[in-house]
């Protein structure tokens, strides 16, 4: 009886194994098939990077670059901000490496330096030499990774809630498992396969918390390849090293010299002002902070003219108006 039950069990198992991981090339599909490559790549050493360019011809108007946070791509900055900022500014918008259509960079993710490397390579390989550089959340990080380690590749840094410094705490545990070498892929593919659109739509809500998800940003966005495995564990291995390369890479600010510009809300519980960007403020005597009252994680999208204001003083500091 026992080794009926186990066989019984065991064919279950093979069968929930085999559907999920059926379902998973079923999403991938989707993803490809629906969010196609909006732009075009550009070859780093053998890795392509996939950007998007919109705005003024070269030559015309300032470079900007826009580097999205954790969980995006080219679509976040194009689904509002981007286009707003199109007339004044030569926009070239990257997908990190690992998400969006840019391959990660190695099994275990990539560094915030080793990122900021790749953008600033691939920006120089298309034209784009002394931008100004723009990053939300993650996106700052690694903006802040450029400014350091290629000041001469950079005019000015643009940060819109920035993770800029290490935070107290533990880490975080869906990150971490994710990021597990042997539970992470298992993990990955249970959530591709059967994340429910409820627990996705609650997800982007509450990001964008205490103001709403603008309308129609969970499927312009596209969460079909956030959902991708790959894109998950890449994720979350850059995620759950964030705190660390920040730790390492904060020390070097004082040195800073270019003009550093930043908006960041008061009400963002998930990079802190008081952490992050105040204590940008204190360390660098080149960086200016603007506080956004009552405005959470999301100011890309809620607060476009302060944003958009920001970028502009940066091009009229670094001498580019």
């Amino acid at each position: 009886m026992l080794k009926i039950l186990g066989l019984g069990v065991a064919v279950i198992l093979i069968g929930f194994t085999a559907l999920t991981l059926w379902r998973v090339q079923q999403n991938a599909r989707t993803a490809a098939r629906e969010f196609p490559a909006p732009g075009a790549f550009v070859d780093v050493d053998g890795h392509p990077v996939h950007y998007v360019e919109m705005g003024q011809k070269a030559g015309t108007a300032p470079d900007l670059v826009l580097i999205h946070g954790a969980s995006g791509n080219t679509r976040d900055m194009t689904f509002s901000l981007a286009t707003q900022l199109a007339p004044d500014y030569r926009l070239v918008i990257f997908d990190r490496p690992g998400l969006g259509h840019t391959p990660a960079l190695g099994p275990k993710g990539v560094s915030i330096s080793d990122q900021a490397r790749l953008l600033s390579a691939a920006a120089t390989a298309i034209g784009v030499e002394t931008p100004i550089v723009a990053g939300q959340s993650f996106g700052g990080a690694v903006t802040m990774a450029w400014a350091v380690n290629h000041p001469d590749t950079i005019s000015a840094a643009m940060l819109m809630a920035g993770a800029t410094h290490p935070w107290e705490g533990p880490r975080d545990a869906f990150s971490a498992r994710l990021a597990h070498p042997v539970f992470g892929p298992i993990v990955a593919r249970l959530i591709s396969a059967w994340a429910p659109q409820d627990y996705v739509k609650a997800s982007i809500e509450s990001i964008f918390e205490p103001q709403n998800a603008p309308e129609g940003y969970g499927e312009a966005v596209g969460v079909p390849l956030v959902l991708r495995p790959a894109t998950l564990i890449a994720n979350a291995q850059q995620r759950d090293d964030l705190r660390e390369e920040v730790r390492a890479l904060h020390t070097k600010y004082p040195d800073l010299t270019l003009p550093i510009e930043i908006v960041h809300g008061d009400a963002d519980t998930i990079v802190g002002l008081s952490v992050h960007s105040e204590r940008m403020v204190a360390e660098v005597t080149s960086a200016r902070l603007t506080v956004l009252p009552g405005v959470g994680h999301m100011p890309q999208h809620v607060s476009h003219p302060e944003v958009i204001a920001a970028i502009e003083r940066a091009a009229v500091r670094a001498g580019l108006r």
